[in-house]
C-alpha cells in the first residue's frame, strides 16, 4: 500500500473469522462511500476459510485504500484482540467499526464525520440500526438507539439508561464512529473478551467517560443470521453464563476504576448480579418486584 503524507481522517476496521459469505458486501459497501478520506483496514482472526484471500485480494487491488493485517502465525485470538490489532494499525484521528456480515449506507461515513466535526464535545456518533431481515425473506425492523435521539448524552447516563444494566437500545459496533482520542483513554477492547458481550464491555468503559450522540438516521443494515454472535448465544442456551461474565468483570472493573461515577454504577451491576448469586431468592422475590413496579408506574 502507498504511504500517504497526510494520514486518512477515519480508519474503518473491520473483523473478520471465516466470514466469506457476507464479506464482499461489507467491503464493498465501505468502499462506495460518498465520503473518500478513510481507510480500511481487514484484520483476519485466523480465517480458515476463502475470506483470508478475498481480503487480501481487496488489499491488492485497492493498495491506496485498504491494508491487510493479521495476528502473528495467523492464529486465532476472539473479536477484542482482532479489534486491538486494526487500532494499532489505524491512522485516522476517527475510527469506525463494520463487521464482516453488516451493510454501511453510502452517506455514512460524510454524515457521521460532519455530525463530530459540528460537536467538539462529543467522543461518538451512532444511529438507528436496521435490524436487516430481508436479505433472506423476513421483515426488517429499525431499532432506534438509546433513550432520546439527537442530542449529546454525557456520562454515565448511558450506563443506566442502554442494555446491559437499562432497557434501551444500545449502539451497534458497526454503526459506531469514534474519536481515536476516547478509545485511547478507556484503554480499547477488552480481551478476556473473544466474542459474546466484547462490544458491550468496551462501551461500558465508555460510557463512564464519554459523551455520544445517538442520531434518528439509519446508517447501517444489521445482518441478523443463524451465524451471527447474538444468535449462536441465544440458540446454545449460554445467554445467562455469558451475561454473568460480563457483569462480574465489570464491577471488578467498576472497583479498580477511579472514575467519579464508578460508585454509582455499581450498584446497578449489583443488582442486575442479585439473580445469579441469589437465583432462590430472586427466584421467590421477582414475582412481587413486578407486581411493585406496576403498582408503581
Amino acid at each position: 500500500m502507498t504511504t500517504d503524507i497526510h494520514p486518512p481522517r477515519v480508519s474503518v476496521i473491520s473483523i473478520f473469522y471465516n466470514a466469506e459469505p457476507f464479506f464482499a458486501e461489507a467491503i464493498d459497501s465501505v468502499l462506495r462511500q460518498d465520503f473518500n478520506d478513510f481507510e480500511l483496514i481487514l484484520v483476519d482472526d485466523g480465517s480458515r476459510d476463502s475470506s483470508t484471500q478475498l481480503a487480501k485480494d481487496y488489499a491488492e487491488r485497492e493498495r491506496r485504500r485498504v491494508r491487510y493485517v493479521e495476528h502473528p502465525a495467523h492464529s486465532n485470538r476472539g473479536m477484542s484482540a482482532a479489534r486491538n490489532l486494526g487500532l494499532q494499525t489505524a491512522r485516522g484521528e476517527l475510527i469506525a467499526f463494520i463487521d464482516a456480515d453488516d451493510r454501511w449506507q453510502i452517506s455514512k461515513l460524510r454524515e457521521q464525520t460532519a455530525i463530530l466535526d459540528a460537536n467538539p464535545n462529543v467522543d461518538a456518533v451512532c444511529g438507528s440500526a436496521n435490524y436487516w431481515w430481508s436479505w433472506n425473506g423476513g421483515q426488517d425492523k429499525l431499532q432506534k438507539t438509546a433513550h432520546v435521539q439527537d442530542r449529546p448524552l454525557g456520562p454515565p447516563v448511558c450506563a443506566f439508561e442502554l442494555y446491559p444494566l437499562g432497557q434501551a437500545v444500545p449502539p451497534c459496533p458497526s454503526d459506531l464512529m469514534l474519536r481515536r482520542s476516547i478509545i485511547e483513554k478507556v484503554a480499547g477492547f477488552e480481551e478476556v473478551f473473544t466474542g459474546a458481550f466484547e462490544d458491550q464491555a468496551f462501551l461500558a468503559k465508555f460510557y463512564l467517560e464519554g459523551t455520544i450522540y445517538c442520531a434518528d438516521r439509519n446508517w447501517i443494515d444489521y445482518r441478523v443470521h443463524d451465524g451471527g454472535c447474538g444468535e449462536r448465544v441465544r440458540r446454545e442456551g449460554r445467554y445467562d453464563e455469558f451475561r454473568r461474565f460480563f457483569l462480574e468483570w465489570y464491577l471488578d472493573y467498576l472497583d479498580r476504576t477511579p472514575n467519579p461515577h464508578a460508585a454509582a454504577v455499581r450498584k446497578s451491576v449489583l443488582r442486575a448480579l442479585f439473580r445469579y448469586r441469589h437465583p432462590h431468592i430472586s427466584r421467590v422475590v421477582r414475582p412481587f418486584m413486578r407486581v411493585a413496579r406496576k403498582l408503581a408506574a
